[in-house]
């Protein structure tokens, strides 16, 4: 049996405005709704055949240097579109992502 490779399971972060806003909701101290948020969430695009306890081990092995730990996973489809380009009819590519809980306190940034 080959054991997968961390980075076969994570392939990047998904850096997109919608995932900024959930990393710095643990900082915002101005919206009185979002204050007691102080759980860091994180978006990053995985292989489609990985689960919940692959996509743990394997962000908590890639951030062992900061010690983070991982409390929850939550994955989310998104199925291909249909797209036009000169013309044609083409089709967008699907893909999966996680959303990743960490501890209170943990980060994946530096902030220097």
């Amino acid at each position: 049996m080959l054991k997968k490779s961390p980075y076969d399971v994570i392939l990047s972060r998904h850096i997109t405005e919608k995932a900024r806003v959930m990393e710095q909701l643990q900082s915002n101290d101005g919206n009185p709704s979002v204050r007691k948020c102080k759980i860091p969430k994180y978006v990053f695009l995985v292989a489609k055949k990985a689960n919940k306890q692959e996509i743990k081990q394997a962000i908590e092995k890639i951030y062992i240097d900061r010690k983070i730990k991982v409390t929850s996973v939550n994955t989310v489809t998104i199925k291909p579109k249909a797209k036009r380009v000169r013309g044609r009819l083409g089709k967008k590519a699907g893909f999966k992502k996680a959303i990743v809980s960490l501890e209170p306190g943990d980060n994946i940034e530096d902030k220097g």
